[in-house]
């Protein structure tokens, strides 16, 4: 199988961050692989291991998203296209999704995988959206995957309980974090992904303008103080049960 895996690099959430003036600062500044990407190379990298074929990556994002590109290099990816928009291209989900389409209607695939979200958004619809702009069978929030055949054996989890979909390829399937471990790269791998080439498509545009955008971030407003039922038991748990009702807990 042939896997496309869309990737995003996201600010290291390890890194101290700043809220100014309705912006998000990141002290390093540092962009790294996002980590549902991550499970889902990894996934892709396990599949073609034990099965055959091979995978190929594609970031959309500035320059100092090479980085996150060179780590999917680094664990095992045999190559990678990076499309640069313009500096001042104003992108939204669906954007990504539009400029993800465009690229890979022109490619040779059987499986699309991406994160089930970004880190730094936790929007969730790129997946969805690219599964319905392509017309291709899509499954969300996937575990596990599997080859049976020509199918693609897709786990995924939904609120409650587990669901098993034989997928007809090619597809697309966002996965969860949850998926795997993905594997740290070693001495080789770095050295190797220095030597691997990086297609460059620079100033590509989304097609129309965004339906969404971020005006400015604000902090989440501080929890009020909780409050402790002293007393007699049975009239603690009276009230408990009314401030629940008022609540519409229950």
């Amino acid at each position: 199988m042939r896997f496309i895996v869309c990737v995003k690099q996201v600010p290291d959430v390890a890194a101290p961050l700043q809220l100014h003036e309705g912006e998000i600062h990141a002290e390093t500044g540092r962009l790294v692989l996002n980590a549902y990407d991550a499970s889902a190379v990894e996934a892709a990298l396990d599949l073609t291991e034990t099965h055959g074929g091979s995978v190929h990556v594609v970031l959309v994002g500035p320059t100092g998203g090479q980085e996150a590109i060179r780590k999917a290099l680094a664990m095992g990816v045999e190559s990678a296209t990076h499309i640069q928009p313009d500096a001042d291209a104003a992108i939204d989900s669906d954007g990504y999704a539009r400029m993800l389409a465009d690229y890979l209607r022109d490619e040779d695939f059987d499986v699309v995988a991406c994160g089930k979200q970004a880190q730094d958004t936790d929007a969730g619809l790129t997946g969805s959206m690219l599964g319905a702009l392509l017309a291709l069978p899509f499954a969300g929030n996937a575990i596990k995957m599997d080859r049976d055949g020509d199918l693609l054996v897709v786990t995924r989890q939904s609120d409650s309980s587990q669901e098993v979909l034989a997928l007809e390829t090619p597809c697309v399937v966002s996965c969860s974090n949850d998926m795997n471990d993905p594997r740290v790269p070693n001495l080789k791998g770095i050295m190797a992904a220095r030597r691997k080439q990086i297609e460059v498509k620079i100033g590509v545009r989304p097609r129309g303008e965004p339906a969404t955008r971020v005006r400015r971030y604000e902090a989440a407003p501080e929890r009020e103080p909780g409050r402790i039922l002293e007393g007699d038991p049975q009239e603690a748990v009276d009230e408990l049960v009314r401030l629940l009702k008022e609540g519409h807990v229950i």
